[in-house]
């Protein structure tokens, strides 16, 4: 049987912590659940939790899934809802990027402690560098290598156009997004030949049957607060990735943040045909091999 066949298993963990149920989407091979694998965490976005970001199940093309791909390489994947998003918790009150920190943070310890290890590798999606970055500062113990994909910076092209947007986001918690919403962001910037209607569409329907609100908080900090994260403090291993398209991350405003960074074991990847939602566009298969060579490149004692 070829891995792309290799039966998965899942589960839904809960996470209890300030008062808060934080929702984890787990996969692995079946039967690997006991055995020592090595642990991957996913940060999504400012729009949807784990599962529907990084999970997707599209007929006939299950190279779309990031998480099934990445249990089928013997990693055991797990990605959280952040608390307003998807299954957890949804507090009344607007989200910040600290509080989602404190939940990825919940999620890695209760990930460690269950699987039996002191750190994880982690890769974080768009917003969730900001709240990904700032755990990475705050212990960088926890986290064996880092994938920052589709970062934002205080310039970002897209950012500038959702200023205009900011009292919409400061009117409530709150906004929703229609099922015709969740399409546009696999345009913007990226040609109809680096998408795939299907998976669009796919996508578009997972999206709005589980996200009925998503938190503005997020929107609210990455037009009043940038930068959020110092790259200074960054100690870990990085792999910094994109797509060629994406108008929240483009290199020219990603290089300083890039060469501060102070572990000389770094990787800067542009990766052709996507945008934004690259892992779901055309050059999500390129991403997912620059994602897994990295993971599989070797540390000396002085990088890890």
């Amino acid at each position: 049987m070829s891995l792309a066949q290799a039966p998965l298993q899942e589960s839904w963990h809960e996470v209890r912590h300030e008062g808060l149920t934080i929702a984890v989407w787990q996969k692995c091979l079946q039967g690997a659940a006991a055995a020592p694998r090595p642990v991957l965490v996913l940060a999504h976005g400012s729009a949807t939790g784990g599962r529907e970001s990084f999970d997707l199940q599209v007929t006939g093309q299950p190279d779309y899934s990031l998480m099934d791909v990445l249990a089928r390489q013997g990693f055991d994947v797990f990605a959280l809802d952040v608390r307003g998003f998807g299954r957890s918790t949804q507090p009344e009150t607007r989200l910040s990027t600290e509080e989602a920190a404190r939940d990825l943070k919940a999620v890695v310890d209760h990930v460690c402690r269950w699987r039996g290890v002191s750190a994880v590798n982690l890769l974080a999606w768009s917003w969730g560098t900001q709240y990904a970055g700032q755990f990475v500062m705050a212990n960088p113990g926890q986290v064996l290598r880092y994938i920052s994909y589709a970062q934002m910076h205080l310039n970002s092209p897209d950012l500038i156009q959702r200023r205009e947007r900011l009292a919409t986001f400061e009117r409530s918690p709150y906004i929703r997004i229609t099922e015709a919403g969740w399409k546009l962001r696999f345009h913007s910037n990226t040609p109809d030949s680096a998408n795939d209607p299907a998976v669009i569409d796919a996508f578009a329907q997972a999206a709005a049957q589980v996200e009925l609100q998503t938190p503005t908080g997020p929107q609210v900090d990455l037009l009043t607060r940038m930068p959020l994260v110092d790259a200074t403090r960054i100690t870990v291993p990085v792999l910094m990735i994109h797509g060629e398209y994406d108008d929240v991350a483009d290199e020219a405003g990603l290089r300083p943040f890039f060469d501060a960074l102070p572990n000389s074991h770094k990787r800067y990847v542009v990766v052709k045909n996507g945008g934004h939602m690259l892992h779901l566009q055309q050059g999500h298969v390129a991403f997912q091999q620059a994602v897994l060579a990295f993971l599989a490149e070797p540390l000396s004692p002085a990088q890890a």
